[in-house]
């Protein structure tokens, strides 16, 4: 019992820090595009102020229940990958709920999120609803087919789906990471994850700055705040796990911060350089390179 309450309180110590590295982070980032655009930005600590004033207004709106349970969703997608997720190699206190078999909860937990907005925004009542659906799941689905790719290639690789035992085989030096041993496997990966993240070029989804739709206008309120809250976790748990699978895993607070930073960065760097798809692009080029890439690992492996 007492070990359980321990695990527990670890757990949402792992999850408090997260958030606040998350925040921070995607300040830092949209402060970044700002200077690259030469404009002088927001404050870093400016999605804490956002964050607080969402959750402080209250609205009297109805759109029915599963509406307002989409953020609910999303935001269980983002936990339920956190809890998981080992996140220091080699710690007792932080590898949260892993156990042998978690990466394929966690690829589904990818997912769950995706499809409780989908559930949503159905019931939000807006004429072009059906069109952000389809666009959101069309593009999300092309995404997932080479990183699931890449995910099958490191499973044969290291004959596991265990992150932790992953995680252990690429210790030793970067000779023995999977960005080395497998260079086919992570790019079809990193490409999949510049989707993921939903910066330019394939933030078609949202839109912004070009049409007044979308989960930012649509979601208001404490709902925006529970938005805001996943984004946050979601980033960094998601980075974290490509740095588990890819980059050999972080054994201190430090490592992981400096590489989930870099690997959210990329994503940043690459929609700071590129201009926007349409989702017909966006598909076809997920189904080219990074499909093909995904295919080449798994063909080497075997």
């Amino acid at each position: 019992m007492e070990f359980t309450v321990s695990k527990i309180l670890w757990t949402l110590l792992g999850l408090f820090i997260v958030l606040n590295w998350g925040l921070i982070m995607g300040g830092t980032m949209r402060k970044i595009g700002a200077r690259v655009a030469k404009r002088h930005g927001i404050p870093i600590y400016q999605p804490y102020i956002d964050l607080v004033k969402n959750y402080a207004i209250r609205t009297q709106i109805t759109h029915g229940i599963m509406f307002y349970l989409g953020p609910v969703f999303r935001l269980s997608g983002g936990v339920g990958i956190f809890l998981f997720l080992p996140l220091i190699f080699g710690s007792d206190h932080w590898s949260n709920f892993s156990f042998s078999g978690d990466l394929i909860l966690i690829l589904y937990f990818q997912f769950f999120g995706m499809l409780g907005m989908a559930l949503g925004a159905g019931e939000g009542g807006h004429p072009y609803s059906a069109i952000g659906i389809g666009r959101g799941l069309s593009q999300f689905t092309t995404i997932e087919v080479p990183m699931t790719l890449a995910v099958i290639a490191l499973a044969v690789q290291y004959n596991t789906l265990s992150i932790s035992e992953i995680v252990a085989a690429q210790q030793g030096g970067i000779a023995n990471w999977t960005m080395i041993t497998n260079p086919f496997a992570t790019a079809a990966a990193m490409l999949s994850l510049l989707g993921a993240f939903g910066h330019s070029p394939f933030n078609l989804v949202k839109a912004p700055n070009e049409i007044p739709i979308g989960p930012p206008t649509e979601y208001h309120s404490t709902y925006l705040g529970v938005l805001r809250t996943n984004a946050a976790i979601l980033h960094v748990v998601e980075a974290a796990l490509f740095m588990n699978l890819f980059f050999g895993g972080a054994t201190n607070w430090f490592e992981l911060i400096l590489k989930t930073f870099l690997i959210y960065f990329w994503s940043v760097f690459v929609g700071m350089v590129f201009p926007r798809f349409r989702i017909e692009q966006s598909v076809r080029w997920f189904v080219k390179i990074p499909l093909v890439l995904g295919i080449i690992a798994i063909i080497i492996i075997i």
